[in-house]
């Protein structure tokens, strides 16, 4: 984890997961992708470390609704594939 993560820790989990908590939680994995650079994979949104804190909250959000680890790349290269 980059030093910012270590001191403001991992982002809480909702209560309860709703269909609006899994709509921010795709747009996070999606946004917060990785990118490659020269010291390594950095979030293509704000440079951090990957995965940042986002892409982490979002993969826990849905893991958390009941994804596995495929259908979460599915539901992102569906997500990426829309994008312009």
């Amino acid at each position: 984890m980059d030093s910012i993560d270590d001191f403001l820790g991992e982002l809480p989990l909702p209560p309860y997961v709703t269909a609006e908590d899994v709509t921010f939680a795709v747009k996070a994995v999606t946004v917060h992708a990785a990118e490659q650079w020269p010291d390594g994979p950095r979030c293509r949104n704000d440079r951090a470390p990957h995965p940042c804190r986002l892409h982490r909250w979002g993969r826990r959000v849905l893991i958390r609704r009941g994804l596995s680890e495929r259908e979460i790349e599915a539901v992102v290269a569906e997500q990426t594939a829309r994008q312009p």
